[in-house]
């Protein structure tokens, strides 16, 4: 047990990466005319779906939390590093707001939606942690990209911040007129899962050679 702990602390991103694409498959074969080209992943964690509940801890809330460990271990080697342009608070706070959108994308599996009523009051929180979760890490995204700017060793990071950042609403927001609505949502979330696999990328690289 304690291995695997280590293991997942580790590579907390691919594991999350993992859970969420798997849970994602394995319960979308449960659901008759579930569509991944038409329907948003959410709706396979909507009330009164079958499994829905365990849809939501897989698909959600365990990688949102597996996230946000990258997120907090990426404010940590920020504070401590070597290069004074990763030290300063913009860089900083764009690693807080990155763990704000993994806490919101955790929140999305708290605050599941009704199936009945797709368009009801009820299912505004999980509405809302979607937009928190789109807005944090944009946010994030252009402070770590223009705040790492000039520091050797985060180069890489701070493009792909960056890239992610702007390409993150143009997917979400303007690729569904183009492209069924539902793989941009998942194309979304892939650029999410992307930024956090190649923060953990230099966080243990950084770790090696300090």
């Amino acid at each position: 047990m304690k291995a695997l702990l280590a293991f997942v602390s580790r590579h907390a991103a691919m594991v999350a990466l993992w859970l969420f694409v798997a849970s994602a498959w394995l319960f979308a074969a449960r659901v008759a005319e579930y569509s991944h080209a038409r329907h948003p992943l959410a709706l396979l964690g909507a009330a009164p779906l079958p499994g829905a509940a365990w849809f939501n801890l897989l698909a959600f809330v365990l990688p949102g939390l597996l996230l946000a460990s990258v997120a907090m271990r990426l404010r940590a080697q920020l504070a401590r590093t070597g290069a004074p342009q990763a030290r300063r608070w913009l860089p900083r706070i764009g690693a807080q707001l990155m763990l704000v959108a993994a806490v919101a994308f955790a929140a999305q599996g708290v605050f599941r939606l009704d199936a009945n009523e797709l368009d009801g009051a009820q299912n505004g929180p999980h509405a809302a942690a979607w937009m928190v979760w789109l807005i944090g890490f944009v946010a994030g995204g252009v402070l770590l990209g223009i705040g790492l700017r000039g520091a050797a060793q985060w180069q890489g990071l701070a493009m792909v911040s960056l890239a992610a950042a702007v390409l993150l609403p143009v997917v979400a927001l303007l690729l569904p007129g183009w492209v069924p609505a539902g793989y941009a949502q998942r194309l979304a979330f892939g650029l999410w899962f992307a930024w956090a696999i190649a923060a953990e990328a230099r966080i243990a690289a950084n770790a090696r050679n300090p």
